[in-house]
């Protein structure tokens, strides 16, 4: 019997595309839903996000019983559970565009904007850059150096470097990806970073952790 999927829809995130990539890397059972009891059910979870912190926090939290679903299953449950782009953002404690929000606060930190140090770098930081994975436990195993694909003008600065998963530059140092425990979070989209990407997934569809 193929695993169910859910791919978490709250009206922010990019789902048919992540659903294709998915499906290419291997999943059979992918669910795009947001239906609490469909999540509570599944045995891996995907939180896709694109867009502003707080809009993107507050639409799944618009969802009645949806954030519970993601606790009782990711947290209390332990099912393997992948974060993208703003959907790695909403697991730090807050975001402070637009004024502070609270987070989900599965991963200690707080999303901030994007200050290079050198004032020619551009923000957005758009476009394929480096993944270095960083020593750690959980699901950094899952993390492989190479290339992927960036769209984002905040960032997730944390202080607790074991849950870092790997790190980019972009006039400084980036957080592409975080983790800890059955939790990837990864700033980077998978979707759109080609064999990189579908790699990744791959890799997490197989992961048991």
């Amino acid at each position: 019997m193929a695993e169910t999927l859910a791919l978490v829809d709250y009206g922010a995130g990019n789902l048919r595309s992540v659903a294709n990539a998915l499906k290419a890397a291997g999943a059979e059972g992918v669910v795009v839903t947001a239906d609490p009891a469909v999540v509570r059910a599944a045995d891996r979870v995907v939180l896709p996000g694109v867009g502003a912190f707080k809009a993107c926090i507050g639409a799944l939290r618009g969802v009645s019983g949806l954030v519970e679903a993601m606790e009782e299953r990711v947290l209390v449950g332990g099912a393997p559970f992948l974060g993208i782009c703003v959907g790695m953002q909403l697991l730090a404690d807050r975001g402070v565009e637009h004024g502070v929000t609270e987070g989900l606060g599965w991963i200690g930190g707080e999303v901030r904007v994007i200050e290079p140090a050198d004032p020619s770098i551009k923000v957005p930081h758009m476009g394929w850059n480096d993944v270095a994975p960083m020593p750690h436990e959980g699901g950094a195993e899952l993390i492989e150096p190479g290339e992927a694909y960036f769209l984002h003008s905040y960032h997730f600065v944390t202080d607790a470097g074991a849950h870092i998963a790997a790190m980019s530059d972009h006039g400084g140092g980036i957080v592409a990806a975080v983790a800890r425990d059955n939790i990837l979070g990864v700033q980077f989209h998978p979707e759109k970073s080609q064999s990189y990407g579908l790699s990744l997934l791959a890799r997490f569809l197989e992961w048991k952790p």
